[in-house]
């Protein structure tokens, strides 16, 4: 995790790290929202689509794995207007997570789960795709540092 004093040196370093890892990034912000005319599952699949040539209806079926991997099933059709904000954070966590080996970036993730105390949605969802993130990074102010509470490492 890393935490900034102000919101010039948080852009800053963000901007530097996404150029880092241009290749392999996946961002979770709300400076790159879910394309509001396609669905959940076409948002996830877009990037395996567009990246790998992987075929529509196999796109679909892998997204639809994961959001049910996320307990997150029934939102595969849902276009953003209509989620909660788990939903919406899970879908972005998804997409930005289909990225090969990707370097999973969450950007303030607090306004996007609005109405959450604390990082334990965060963490609970990170956990639950391990295996398809190489490395997770929370860039957040430092007043937000204890909502992640001590238990929680997101970068490794």
């Amino acid at each position: 995790m890393k935490f900034f004093a102000s919101q010039g040196e948080l852009e800053r370093e963000l901007l530097f790290f996404i150029a880092s890892h241009k290749r392999r990034l996946g961002l979770v912000s709300l400076e790159a929202p879910l394309i509001s005319n396609l669905s959940v599952w076409g948002n996830i699949a877009l990037i395996r689509q567009y990246h790998e040539q992987m075929p529509r209806h196999q796109a679909k079926t892998y997204a639809e794995i994961l959001l049910r991997r996320l307990g997150m099933a029934s939102i595969a059709e849902k276009r953003n207007p209509a989620l909660s904000s788990e939903e919406r954070f899970c879908a972005m966590v998804l997409r930005a997570a289909m990225v090969r080996d990707a370097v999973l970036v969450l950007d303030r993730p607090f306004p996007i789960l609005a109405g959450h105390p604390d990082g334990r949605f965060i963490k609970d969802t990170l956990q639950k795709l391990d295996d398809l993130v190489a490395e997770a990074h929370i860039f957040d102010y430092t007043w937000e540092k204890e909502r992640y509470g001590s238990g929680m490492n997101a970068e490794g």
